[in-house]
């Protein structure tokens, strides 16, 4: 594949529509691009902020229906939208079928948030309490708070080394105070292994959340305020994670200046 196709497939990678051998190519050729990362992780933010948008009630929406919405969300199954595709005749359409997928795929994104959405990623852990769907709600309005902040910021890294592993997004916002992760997906650990996110702040690493091994397009509001943070790492911790890092960062991502 020339180096111009290549360039035309960050859409269809941040989306997930890649199939292997395409994804490893992709991948490879986004270790020395810079345009492609930034246009990934561009596209990663920009995805997630249209979904919040569906995501939004109505204006004038009554409590009575937000009720009988929030009620449907929990009664549908969260599995991933699934687009049938019709094979490429040729080298040239399967470009043009794969942009294609990618935004198929971004509407299908978008629509089902719109049934439910942001909220109901959420509820996989919370389909009985009350409690948990209120702190889901409020997680998601932060979410899209600091994605559609004026103040907004998009750092692209790579987690496990530039050609061997995978791309991530961190999305800061000085003036909510808080920083977004999303990632398309990142490589699988060993059973009883996670992913952990951290602050760092002038080198003192804070624990700021877990991100699931494998699992694809993630968004991942991390826990606790920016404050004095200069960045944010990864590790790779027992499940559950750690009060401290027990192992080295497979990634660092520094914060702009604030």
């Amino acid at each position: 594949m020339t180096g111009a196709d290549l360039h035309m497939l960050a859409g269809a990678y941040a989306l997930g529509a890649l199939d292997d051998d395409e994804r490893a190519e992709f991948e490879e050729h986004l270790a020395d691009c810079e345009a492609c990362a930034v246009e990934v992780g561009e596209f990663l933010a920009t995805t997630a902020r249209l979904a919040m948008a569906a995501a939004e009630p109505p204006a004038g929406a009554t409590k009575a229906m937000k009720q009988r919405v929030m009620q449907r969300i929990t009664e549908v199954r969260q599995d991933a939208p699934k687009v049938d595709l019709p094979a490429p005749r040729a080298h040239r359409s399967r470009t043009t079928a794969r942009r294609g997928a990618a935004f198929a795929l971004a509407a299908s994104i978008v629509a089902a948030v719109g049934l439910g959405g942001v909220a109901a990623w959420q509820y996989t852990r919370a389909q009985d309490s009350h409690q948990q769907t209120q702190q889901a709600e409020a997680q998601a309005a932060q979410i899209a708070a600091v994605l559609s902040a004026p103040d907004a910021h998009t750092v692209v890294g790579t987690v496990g080394g530039a050609g061997q592993g995978a791309h991530a997004t961190v999305v800061t916002s000085q003036a909510e105070n808080r920083a977004v992760f999303l990632t398309p997906g990142l490589p699988a650990l060993s059973d009883g292994m996670t992913y952990q996110l951290w602050f760092d702040d002038a080198g003192v690493m804070r624990p700021a959340g877990l991100v699931a091994p494998g699992a694809a397009d993630q968004t991942v509001l991390l826990k606790g305020v920016i404050g004095p943070a200069e960045g944010m790492g990864i590790t790779v911790e027992p499940a559950g994670g750690s009060l401290h890092p027990t192992s080295a960062p497979v990634a660092l991502m520094a914060f702009s200046a604030h």
